[in-house]
Parts: C-alpha cells; structure tokens; sequence
C-alpha cells in the first residue's frame, strides 16, 4: 500500500485532526506544506485539489479527498490499527453529532472569536474585539455544555472509547485554553477538563503540536 500524503499546514486545526487520526492509526503519511493564505491566493495545484481552497486535502493510492471528516473516516476504514468510530449505531451517531457539534459551534467560538481575537490578533500588533469575545464566552458555554452531555459518563466525548470526534475537538480545544477566557472557562467544567488532561498526555498531541502551542 503507497504512503499517504495530507496537504496543509501544521498550525490548522483542521489538519491536525487528520494527523492526529493519522497518527492514532499508525499511517505512513507524508504532510505537504501548503499556504492558502501566500500572495495571490491558494496555489493553482492546491486548488486542483480542493477547489475551495481549504486545508487539508489528501491523497493515497490514486484516491484523491478532500474535507476533515471524510478524510478522517477514511483513514479509520481504509488502515488498520484501532478502530477509532464506535460499531453500535446509537454510538457512532453520538460521535457524528459531536463532530457536527464542533465543526458548526466550536470552531467559529472557540478559536475564531475567542484564540484569534485575544491570542492571535495581539501577536499581530492589532486590538482585540472585547465585544466579540464577551459575546463568545456566552457562546463558549452552550459549546461546552453540549459536548459534556453528548459525553455522558464519557470519559472520551463519544463515550467509553477515544473516537475522531476527540481528534476533532483536542486541536480546537488546545488554541481556546491559549486565551485566559478560555482556560478559566475550561477548569468549570470538570468533565472537559478531565477529558482535556487525558488528551494532552497523548504521544499524538505532542507529535502533531503546531510551533507556539504549549504543551
């Protein structure tokens, strides 16, 4: 079987997903640098690839994919190692919920709103929205809560096994606690918390930590 190639940039919540899915697994695959935000737009041969010029895009073996959670099923279907969706129907369906949970709510709160205007934007000499951020705090807690109940007894968010959903949400989760906001909304809730601990203490957060993302 051909090593796999993901294409993007390590700082991507959306590519370290599919890397840490990739590196739960066990996959030979190789990340290609690629910078959708370079003068002029994403490179013509990315665009080739994903057409709407988002990141990550995958290939392997003449299979061409692009779209997080389509390559994430993917690599969990198509190699083996541990099984990373649950079997039972009810499950999988809470693993999808709270991966749908997190693209739709999480993403655009916790590390739009939240990391970039109190974390990134400031590291660029620009000011900080306060209103936004006030406004996702609220935000931030609907977020949370969500995730705690689609967790249960948890202790990973789709249940008693680590799924895709917890690789989707570790790479948003580690920008949020970078904003004081963030960390102190994070030690409120006990399950997230513990769930988060248990993350970070995995090989495959460290091999896949972006530069800037403390441990």
């Amino acid at each position: 079987m051909s090593e796999a190639v993901l294409y993007g940039a390590e700082y991507s919540v959306y590519v370290r997903a599919a890397r840490l899915t990739v590196a739960e697994k066990g996959v030979a695959c190789r990340l290609v640098p690629v910078d959708v935000f370079a003068p002029g737009g994403p490179p013509a041969e990315h665009l080739a690839r994903q057409p709407f010029g988002r990141i990550p895009a995958f290939e392997h073996d003449g299979f061409s994919l692009y779209e997080t959670g389509a390559i994430t099923r993917y690599l969990d279907d198509a190699f083996p190692g541990p099984a990373l969706q649950p079997s039972d129907p009810r499950a999988r369906a809470r693993m999808n919920q709270a991966i749908g949970v997190i693209d739709s709510y999480v993403y655009p709160t916790l590390v739009w709103d939240i990391y970039v205007e109190r974390v990134s934007l400031p590291k660029q000499g620009r000011s900080p929205d306060e209103a936004k951020i006030a406004e996702a705090v609220t935000k931030a807690r609907t977020c949370l809560e969500a995730l705690c109940e689609i967790m249960g007894d948890g202790p990973w968010l789709a249940g008693p096994e680590i799924s895709l959903a917890d690789f989707h949400a570790a790479p948003m989760i580690a920008y949020f606690v970078m904003a004081p906001e963030g960390a102190a909304l994070l030690d409120q809730y006990p399950r997230m918390s513990r769930w988060w601990s248990a993350m970070r203490a995995r090989p495959s957060m460290a091999a896949t930590r972006p530069a800037g993302v403390p441990d």
